[in-house]
């Protein structure tokens, strides 16, 4: 069997006028499987390029758990388990930026499609995994994300009808987790210094200059040279002063006023102290002739 009729690598083929066996494929050559003209399933889109509404695969049980399964071998160290954008990567400050929760309004509002088309292609400084999840198994992941979506999102009175729960005592339950969280978060923004420097480290830490250049370059985001203190057009017609409470909400609420001819694509950093944030603006606003 060691001997076969067949070529083998660099073996000579006498057919060929340059005797090479190892030949390139024709032009054109797709091989079998590989005719991915299906745009919907291969690529999450429509014949105009708008993404697909729903999902290209029938979903049933088994697909979803499949797509649990490499949800959480893919996703779960940035986005984490429930999908709420703390895993181990974000929640142990490695300077990344922060993942986005799945369960805002923004992304639940959004097509399969351009679920889809994030994990193949990527997105910001999310890289793509077309390489190293097939096809199916990316619309596995979307359909669990939907799944994680749907239980942090079930209507109250939905609840009350098909489940056999205590709502009451749910409800306390988590008023008591945000109390605790709030009160964890006012112990975290009491002490720190607030400093130029300091916010020019917490800058660096965050990647915020890979998005906001300080030299007036246009990047994804709007230049942070000059920003302070002068006035900002807004995608809705308005404009606005940045002053340090326009600064301030652009920080944790990014999408509250999204600047004109920019994507509304920074997630939220509301999880940073007082002090920090406060040392981002001294920062922002050293960068400024109208600092004061």
């Amino acid at each position: 069997m060691d001997q076969q009729n067949r070529f083998e690598q660099q073996e000579e083929n006498k057919f060929f006028a340059d005797n090479r066996a190892m030949r390139h494929p024709v032009e054109g050559t797709i091989a079998r499987g590989k005719l991915k003209q299906d745009k919907q399933y291969y690529q999450g889109i429509n014949k105009d390029s708008s993404f697909v509404e729903e999902i290209q695969v029938d979903v049933t049980k088994s697909f979803i758990y499949r797509g649990k399964e490499r949800y959480e071998v893919f996703c779960t160290p940035c986005h984490g388990i429930s999908g709420d954008g703390n895993g181990i990567i974000m929640a142990n400050n490695y300077g990344f930026v922060p993942a986005p929760s799945l369960h805002i309004d923004r992304l639940r509002n959004q097509s399969d499609g351009y679920i889809y088309s994030v994990i193949t292609n990527g997105i910001r400084n999310m890289p793509a995994y077309n390489h190293q999840i097939s096809v199916k198994d990316r619309w596995a992941i979307v359909a669990y994300v939907r799944a994680l979506q749907r239980s942090q999102n079930v209507p109250e009175e939905e609840v009350r009808e098909n489940y056999d729960v205590d709502i009451a005592s749910i409800k306390e339950s988590h008023k008591q987790k945000l109390a605790k969280a709030e009160a964890k978060k006012e112990s975290k923004s009491g002490g720190g210094e607030v400093s130029i420097e300091r916010g020019k480290s917490i800058a660096s830490a965050n990647a915020c200059e890979s998005c906001h250049s300080t030299d007036g370059s246009r990047l994804v985001g709007p230049t942070w040279k000059n920003l302070y203190g002068n006035e900002r057009a807004l995608e809705n017609g308005e404009t606005v002063v940045a002053d340090e409470e326009y600064l301030r909400e652009s920080i944790v609420e990014p999408g509250a006023k999204i600047a004109k001819g920019f994507p509304p694509s920074m997630v939220p950093y509301d999880h940073l102290s007082d002090s920090k944030i406060n040392s981002l603006i001294a920062y922002i606003k050293s960068l400024s002739d109208n600092s004061e």
